[in-house]
């Protein structure tokens, strides 16, 4: 999903809350989290529509907090096969640690374009943590974007400082 505009937000997610980088947009769809959006600032908090919107905001609290907190949410399916192979794999990098793109399509017998492209389309980002995944020797992009100023990339900063891994230049 492209970034809503703040006047969208309170209509498209089941809840908004707070993140010292701006905000996280929280939608569900059943029983399951349908998606996590990382929103810049100007977002007003929404309190949650149901349960498991509480929940997610809940967990996202707490790893704002702790660093070492481990998300447990039911999620939605989402992504191809190749995608969640390399989700996998994302998921098992522990925190503070990081994965070059290349690494990770070694691993998977891939390309790190290939790679780069899934991490961009993780439906769920901080309960899979597609930002522990690196260029060689520099940060490299963030949720489709490589803009080195730019908002996404300032996310992918602050939760790498958060988690104390060292931030590639």
């Amino acid at each position: 999903m492209q970034n809503p505009s703040p006047a969208q937000g309170g209509q498209i997610f089941s809840a908004i809350v707070s993140a010292p980088f701006g905000a996280v947009g929280i939608r569900t769809e059943g029983d399951a989290l349908r998606e996590l959006v990382y929103l810049p600032a100007g977002f007003n908090e929404k309190s949650p529509e149901n349960p498991l919107a509480e929940r997610t905001a809940l967990q996202l609290q707490s790893y704002f907090s702790d660093p070492d907190f481990r998300f447990t949410l039911p999620l939605a399916p989402a992504g191809t096969a190749f995608q969640k192979r390399v989700w996998q794999v994302i998921a098992a990098i522990p925190r503070g640690g990081l994965l070059t793109y290349a690494q990770v399509a070694r691993m998977l017998q891939t390309a790190p374009r290939a790679v780069g492209q899934a991490c961009g389309a993780n439906w769920f980002p901080l309960v899979i943590p597609c930002h522990r995944v690196t260029a060689s020797g520099a940060l490299g992009g963030f949720a489709h974007s490589a803009d080195p100023d730019g908002f996404a990339l300032g996310v992918k900063r602050w939760l790498l400082a958060h988690e104390g891994a060292g931030i590639p230049q």
